[in-house]
């Protein structure tokens, strides 16, 4: 049916950013992510995830209240802690007053850091290093860096929250374990190089801490801020750049069949290259306004002839929106020559209906519409456009040439024959040869002989007017 001949490569001037590979699933497809989370977490629980993520109050609420979580949990053990102090137990055992405990008195009492029992209370547990829960208190602080919900001076007003709870509490009620701890630090007479921290030392820990997380967490802040902008600006040039190639597929198509241009943008293409393809069947109509010649002068009054070409672009824009119409599809528009509209069917695989010659039957349909739209035009205008148009069918050659420029058009006998239907035609009147007649007389179209008419190059042929379609139509 069609032959065509392609080179190895075609152009392709625009980006296809949709094409993306995708995996191919063999046998059984795993389980999605979507299904994983419907098998793993109860309904009511995605339920309050989503309200979570889709609010933002929600969203810094939650995180507020995981900080605080952590925080707890850092130093909640404390209040299990031993709190009887190291001196009163040491007067206690020595019976004396507790003013006078030396630290002698508790090396001599075998007082030391490595006790897992408490001296004067074996049913709490002694917690000789207190140093521990200041640890799990900058690692509370630390978390706060990662929730991004919450704005970095809400970050800020947290950490100065927790440091300043820290230190209410380990300066109230929790005193005395920092200073159990340095009894016993000196007792045991530690070097400095083995030494953590004295309870001064543990405070003022926490306030260098909060120094260094402030800006360590502005910046986490500063950069996830960035990271949004960086994606919103790349989602957005996407979206451009779709619309634009989107843009530039429409002017494409204008100029060559969805076919045509899709093997071109499939591969890069030589200048030197050939396209072509070998049509076995195709049905070729030229319609053109005989008089429009007439109606066009260059006079002031109409803008040296601008307003007329104003009212042809209107009629070629009209015919474009026809042959757009999907019972048109098989049709392709081939161009424009002045006044003369030139269109064709059956020109690829999709539109070509070798035996019910639904290509040919459109085309006819086509271009009885033009004749009812030139009509309809008139009436509207207050003009008197006559219209001429000649059918043909037969085998032609279409492709593409002009490397710059690429022009899509039609060749052969078929073409030329059509046009000469054209030219030689009466106004508002459908000429077609004696093949069309044969295929458009079989499924009930009205037509017409004309009789014997001299064509260019052809001799004397006889041509048929196609005055109305079947009447089932």
């Amino acid at each position: 049916m069609h032959q065509s001949l392609k080179g190895p490569q075609g152009f392709s001037d625009i980006p296809d950013l949709k094409a993306v590979d995708r995996p191919q699933h063999l046998g059984h497809s795993p389980m999605s992510q979507n299904d994983l989370v419907q098998t793993l977490f109860p309904v009511a629980l995605q339920r309050i995830s989503r309200k979570i993520v889709q609010s933002r109050t929600n969203s810094t609420l939650m995180g507020i209240f995981t900080i605080l979580l952590v925080f707890i949990s850092a130093f909640i053990n404390m209040f299990a802690c031993n709190h009887i102090a190291l001196r009163d137990c040491a007067a206690w055992n020595l019976n004396i007053s507790h003013r006078d405990v030396v630290v002698c008195d508790i090396m001599n009492l075998n007082y030391s850091l490595d006790m897992e029992v408490a001296p004067c209370d074996e049913n709490t547990p002694p917690c000789n290093f207190p140093e521990y829960f200041n640890y799990s208190i900058l690692l509370s602080l630390l978390a706060c860096s990662v929730f991004l919900q919450i704005s970095s001076i809400g970050k800020l007003l947290l950490m100065l929250s927790i440091e300043v709870l820290y230190i209410i509490v380990v300066e109230g009620p929790e005193v005395v374990l920092f200073d159990n701890y340095d009894l016993l630090v000196t007792a045991n007479n530690l070097s400095p190089l083995n030494q953590t921290e004295s309870h001064e030392e543990c405070l003022a820990g926490g306030k260098v801490a909060l120094k260094y997380m402030t800006p360590v967490i502005l910046m986490v802040e500063s950069t996830a801020r960035l990271d949004f902008l960086w994606k919103l600006q790349a989602t957005g040039e996407k979206e451009d750049m779709e619309e634009l190639q989107a843009y530039n597929r429409r002017l494409l198509h204008n100029i060559l069949p969805k076919d045509v241009a899709a093997h071109f943008l499939a591969r890069e293409r030589r200048n030197d290259e050939l396209y072509y393809q070998s049509c076995e069947c195709v049905a070729v109509m030229f319609a053109s306004i005989s008089n429009f010649s007439e109606f066009y002068v260059e006079l002031e009054a109409n803008n040296e002839g601008v307003e007329c070409l104003r009212l042809l672009n209107e009629i070629i824009a009209d015919f474009d929106e026809i042959i757009s119409e999907e019972r048109y599809r098989q049709l392709e528009k081939i161009k424009t020559i002045g006044s003369t509209y030139m269109a064709a069917s059956g020109l690829n695989d999709t539109t070509y209906d070798k035996e019910g010659k639904s290509h040919i039957i459109a085309l006819a349909d086509y271009a009885m519409k033009l004749m009812e739209q030139m009509k309809y035009i008139n009436e509207h205008s207050f003009n008197n456009f006559q219209m001429k148009i000649g059918l043909n069918i037969g085998p032609v050659v279409a492709g593409v040439i002009g490397a710059r420029k690429p022009q899509y058009d039609i060749w052969g006998n078929t073409v030329n024959v059509a046009s000469r239907m054209d030219s030689t035609g009466v106004p508002d009147r459908i000429q077609v040869t004696t093949d069309l007649y044969q295929v458009l007389a079989a499924k009930g179209y009205k037509l017409e002989c004309r009789g014997l008419v001299k064509v260019k190059g052809k001799g004397e042929m006889t041509t048929y007017f196609l005055n109305d379609g079947p009447i089932s139509s």
